[in-house]
């Protein structure tokens, strides 16, 4: 059936201006249809192998999930944090471990439970933050009290002695060293 209509359109394929006899037309000729099928249909190949490329990707992820203990490595897979950092997480009592044999496991149900705490309780366990000008630099301590770095280090780590970074410096309380060293300052 034959139209009267003309309508100029433009090839959805390449791109040419052409004449068209209907309104649903979309591309100039035979060949140009033939293309832009192909097309499509390749396009659809590389969209399926995206997909499936995808679910291959999440496939253990999901399987971590669906676990109730998990290794060590799997809870780092899972939450996509660092092993150093669980080991963090149950130094400070927020995730614990239960040793079986060799093997460290952590149970599912504590990794949510981390995900469940209300952040209040995270903030309560901080202590509130000191004013810089009521702290000392690393540097300052050591020259004062004529104590090393590492003996510093040691001393903060033993008695938990927050450190408050600002820059690429470290403060700690003057009040706290000055009570745990508190000698006679070296006099420079």
């Amino acid at each position: 059936m034959s139209t009267n209509i003309r309508i100029l359109r433009i090839c959805q394929h390449c791109g040419k201006e052409f004449e068209a006899r209907t309104t649903v037309t979309k591309t100039c000729s035979d060949t140009c249809a033939k293309r832009a099928y192909k097309a499509r249909q390749r396009a659809a190949k590389v969209e399926m192998s995206n997909q499936q490329t995808q679910q291959i990707k999440t496939q253990p992820i999901e399987d971590l999930k669906a676990q109730e203990f998990l290794t060590v490595d799997e809870s780092a897979k899972l939450i996509r944090i660092s092993r150093r950092s669980l080991y963090r997480l149950n130094e400070r009592g927020e995730l614990p471990f239960v040793k079986l044999n060799r093997r460290t496991v952590i149970r599912r149900s504590d990794i949510d439970l981390l995900f469940d705490r209300p952040a209040q309780l995270l903030e309560q366990s901080r202590p509130a933050p000191v004013l810089l000008s009521e702290c000392y630099t690393m540097k300052e301590v050591m020259q004062r009290y004529g104590i090393s770095e590492k003996a510093l280090y040691e001393l903060i780590k033993r008695n938990d002695i927050p450190k408050q970074y600002s820059g690429i410096y470290a403060y700690v309380p003057k009040t706290r060293i000055d009570e745990l060293l508190s000698y006679t300052p070296i006099q420079s």
